[in-house]
């Protein structure tokens, strides 16, 4: 075996949470073959096995993971013309930032947005109005029952808000993505860039220990959408409202369990302020989504992942 198994290793380290225990087994895939010399290991042993990319939008459970870790580490990513194909784990702000370098663009408003390419392609991440769906062509995945290698074309993957095939079916793992994107003047795309990056960082709490917004943003009844839309004096997308609106309106803003606590700041961000477990974060979780319900009638649904 090529791969270097290790075993106990602590990875709340490798979150943007900094909570959990440790692995029972570790190691660091960077490419597809990787991932399924990887898989094999711990299909012939039964041992379950977990990915994990960037780290963010994951909570590790305080007793660790009896399983093996796939650390995803950052691949290679190459350009032919306007298409860019990247391996699962290259950053997504770098290879913003790399094709605005090679004239190439359009996707600046996702700059910013912590983790990998293929995190974000499972997660359709967005922000500021585009979508990662916006610009993928291809993905191509590794069935991890079957070893079978499929090219999913855009429509084959199911995009929704914050949504995708992959998300539903954790069999097939992303191991690279193909990206068309659009001529630009290089200096102009690195503005924009910059500019996405300051903007999200007025909206969204940096350095903070945190999953990122730990609940999505919930379609909600016609009421609540009007009357988030004449205090806020901006349009509803889809008929979704902000959850950390709603968990402010709910007065669970600044609301604590243990080391957990809904920012004040940015309610949607449940912070590790030092020392928080795994349980206590979901005990507030839990308490968030009550009173969100009972007040407004509407279901939080977490985009933070509990591995």
């Amino acid at each position: 075996m090529t791969l270097k198994i290790q075993e106990n290793i602590p990875i709340a380290p490798l979150t943007t949470f900094r909570i959990g225990g440790s692995a029972r087994y570790f190691v660091d895939v960077a490419c597809e073959a990787d991932v399924l010399e990887a898989i094999r290991w711990a299909t012939e042993r039964r041992i379950r096995y977990v990915v994990l990319a960037g780290g963010s939008n994951v909570l590790i459970p305080d007793e660790g993971l009896d399983a093996l870790v796939l650390h995803i580490t950052a691949g290679e990513s190459s350009f032919v013309g306007r298409t860019l194909t990247a391996d699962f784990g290259c950053n997504l702000l770098q290879l913003i930032r790399t094709a605005a370098e090679k004239s190439l663009g359009g996707w600046e408003k996702l700059a910013g947005i912590p983790g990998s390419i293929g995190g974000a392609v499972r997660g359709n991440a967005g922000a500021f109005g585009p979508e990662i769906k916006d610009f993928i062509v291809s993905v191509r995945a590794l069935n991890s029952e079957t070893s079978e290698v499929k090219e999913f074309v855009n429509t084959e993957c199911d995009f929704s808000y914050r949504h995708s095939f992959f998300k539903d079916n954790p069999k097939w793992i992303i191991t690279s993505v193909q990206v068309r994107l659009e001529p630009v003047h290089s200096a102009e795309s690195l503005r924009r860039i910059e500019e996405t990056i300051v903007e999200r960082e007025k909206r969204h709490l940096q350095n903070v220990q945190a999953a990122g917004s730990f609940f999505m943003n919930p379609t909600a009844p016609a009421d609540i959408v009007t009357m988030f839309e004449i205090e806020k004096h901006v349009k509803s997308r889809e008929n979704r409202v902000p959850a950390g609106w709603l968990i402010e309106k709910a007065g669970m803003k600044g609301a604590k369990v243990g080391g957990a606590i809904a920012s004040i700041q940015h309610p949607n961000y449940i912070v590790n302020t030092g020392g928080a477990t795994a349980r206590e974060v979901l005990e507030l979780a839990k308490m968030i989504k009550t009173q969100v319900k009972k007040q407004f009638g509407v279901e939080l649904k977490e985009e933070a992942a509990v591995l």
